[in-house]
């Protein structure tokens, strides 16, 4: 209640009272998943009194916490609320299975930066044959989205980099945080048929009842800003998208960082070797390193490498194991002759203990 201001905070487990509540409050603290899924929850409530948001004028004023992550490398993700269908078909295991003996460019290509996959000319009759049917599309049995959706399965979702598989479930893996979203799950079949490519019990299929994207939603506040250390790099997007100016705030002393130029190389095993390289000889002076790494493979393979030259070290990733001691492992990782491999889930708000 400071400056007489009434505060709210919303987190994960309040009830719809207790919602309503916080959200009246003239200043309501929120992270961004949770106020995009109440917005979608009142777009399927059946009654005024079944509404969390204020209903006179659900937005007003939003600052946002680490802008540039929400608003430009989310901004297309999109927030879904599911029911489920009828029970699943066993279709998917046997789709499976054809995916997985096609060939890559024979049969069908693979568009890396859409994230999808066409079938070629080849591809259709080799399916087409295996499955006795004259059409792919036929509309009595659909076999077009469950061939499509298990070459996606095989070629764009990585084990332990799209998700982890964990108690005969699969549960994603966030891109943008490396953390797991327990309960989490693609639509339009997908995650069935990653469960049949890892072969897992299939379980039923999810329709989506409500959907939208960080963009849209996040334009629908009158007035918006934010805050973040690395703005000055998405100066184009913020106005483009958004028409919202950045301004840089000068730092209290002069920086002392030093921002080194890029160094790429042809092949990625020999990044990695040179990685190992730099680690050692950093080590040797007994300076903390922390490494970033862009998935859960990348850290496991380091880790690895790193193994092999005797070097001890700590890694801190999405599988369980690791979870667990988050706080801890960050909290070390500053110490002499630290060495920590993260991806990029490493938490916030623990204090790095030095030297």
């Amino acid at each position: 209640r400071f400056l007489g201001m009434q505060v709210g905070l919303v987190q994960a487990d309040m009830s719809p009272e207790a919602r309503r509540g916080a959200y009246l409050g003239d200043i309501t603290y929120v992270t961004n998943s949770e106020l995009g899924f109440d917005y979608l929850r009142d777009n399927l409530a059946g009654s005024p009194g079944e509404l969390v948001l204020r209903a006179a004028q659900p937005f007003n004023f939003c600052v946002i916490d680490e802008v540039d992550s929400i608003l430009i490398d989310e901004a297309r993700t999109p927030l879904i609320i599911s029911g489920t269908s009828d029970k699943p078909s066993d279709k998917y295991y046997k789709a499976a299975k054809i995916a997985d003996a096609l060939t890559k460019e024979l049969h069908y290509t693979v568009d890396e930066k859409q994230r999808n996959v066409l079938l070629t000319e080849d591809g259709y009759e080799a399916v087409e044959d295996v499955l006795q049917v004259s059409d792919l599309y036929d509309p009595r049995t659909q076999w077009a989205s469950y061939i499509i959706n298990a070459i996606k399965a095989k070629e764009l979702f990585v084990k332990d980099v799209n998700y982890i598989v964990k108690k005969d479930e699969v549960i994603i893996v966030d891109e943008f945080t490396g953390r797991t979203m327990p309960g989490r799950r693609w639509s339009d079949g997908l995650h069935q048929a990653v469960e049949a490519k890892e072969g897992l019990e299939i379980n039923a299929e999810s329709v989506t009842l409500a959907s939208v994207s960080y963009q849209a939603f996040f334009r629908n506040f009158p007035k918006l800003a934010g805050m973040t250390g690395t703005a000055a790099t998405e100066v184009s997007e913020f106005d483009g998208i958004y028409k919202l100016p950045v301004a840089v705030v000068p730092t209290n002393r002069p920086i002392s960082r030093v921002d080194n130029p890029d160094v790429v190389f042809r092949l990625e095993q020999y990044k990695w070797r040179a990685v190992v390289t730099e680690i050692k000889r950093i080590h040797k002076e007994g300076r903390p390193v922390l490494v970033g790494t862009t998935s859960v493979e990348k850290s496991e393979l380091l880790s690895e490498m790193l193994a092999q030259e005797g070097i001890k070290h700590q890694v801190l990733n999405a599988k369980p194991e690791n979870v667990e001691r988050e706080s801890e492992i960050v909290a070390q990782s500053g110490r002499r002759n630290g060495v920590t491999i993260s991806t990029n889930m490493a938490g916030r708000g623990t204090d790095i203990l030095l030297g």
